[in-house]
């Protein structure tokens, strides 16, 4: 039989010395690079299917979470338009609330002395019950109503009898001779007369209340005009004119002389 060293040769040692020595250096560089590697990755690599289906769906509701913080931001700014929009509405009524105040006692001093207003009439905004009272911060607030012009006290005779005149007896429909008053719009006929006077008193009713409408005739032959009355005076028909023309309706003063017109034409 050969001897052992027969069959080993000098150059199968050192291949198997190399061999040898390259997994020597690999372990020792794995075992260097194994420090610098995150232990979560490390974690990952040693967790289990299960574990890595959980972590898909952490980070699925973590999508989900993102998405609806986005809705809830793009909701939000549409509240705040909306909530702007509402500011504006609300800066305009008051605007025109603040209008209103203003222009009602001018439309009031504008109406002629012979309007049948009833200014000692109680409404929702004025009436009898007497001043309300509001507990508020740091005390109390007191609100009042009154009528816009306060009606004049009755004299009452101190006997308790009753001696106030009767008033006069109202006129009859037809205009009396002699009382002044505006004739207002285009010449009409007597079929629209009222139509006529319904679509003016739609339009600048305010300064029409307490006048009656006749058909009278127009200067130099131009057709029966509706004419307003009775009014106080020249002065007064002046002004109402100026009123009226502010807002494109043509006026002038002329006798309140006509015909009476239905109402409805």
């Amino acid at each position: 039989m050969r001897r052992l060293s027969d069959h080993i040769r000098p150059a199968d040692v050192t291949l198997w010395g190399g061999i040898a020595l390259g997994c020597w250096a690999a372990a020792v560089l794995a075992a260097n690079v194994s420090a610098l590697v995150p232990p979560s990755m490390l974690a990952g690599l040693h967790a289990s299917r299960l574990d890595g289906g959980t972590l898909n769906q952490l980070r699925g509701q973590v999508a989900g979470l993102e998405a609806d913080a986005a809705r809830l931001r793009r909701e939000t700014a549409a509240l705040e338009r909306r909530f702007d929009m509402t500011q504006q509405q609300a800066g305009t009524v008051t605007q025109r609330v603040g209008a209103l105040e203003s222009s009602i006692p001018r439309l009031l001093e504008a109406l002629p002395k012979t309007a049948e207003i009833d200014r000692s009439a109680l409404t929702a905004s004025t009436d009898a019950n007497g001043p309300q009272r509001f507990e508020a911060e740091g005390g109390s607030v007191v609100v009042r109503h009154s009528p816009l012009v306060p009606p004049a006290p009755l004299e009452m005779p101190i006997d308790g009898t009753d001696t106030q005149p009767l008033p006069a007896a109202l006129e009859s429909d037809d205009a009396a001779t002699g009382d002044l008053g505006i004739a207002i719009g285009p010449a009409v006929d007597e079929a629209g007369a009222g139509a006529e006077w319904a679509e003016l008193e739609a339009r600048v009713g305010a300064l029409l209340i307490g006048l009656r409408p006749v058909l009278g005739d127009g200067e130099a032959g131009d057709g029966r005009r509706i004419i307003a009355g009775p009014v106080a005076g020249e002065t007064e028909a002046t002004t109402l004119c100026t009123h009226l023309e502010m807002v494109a309706v043509t006026c002038a003063p002329a006798p309140y002389v006509g015909d009476p017109i239905a109402a409805g034409g």
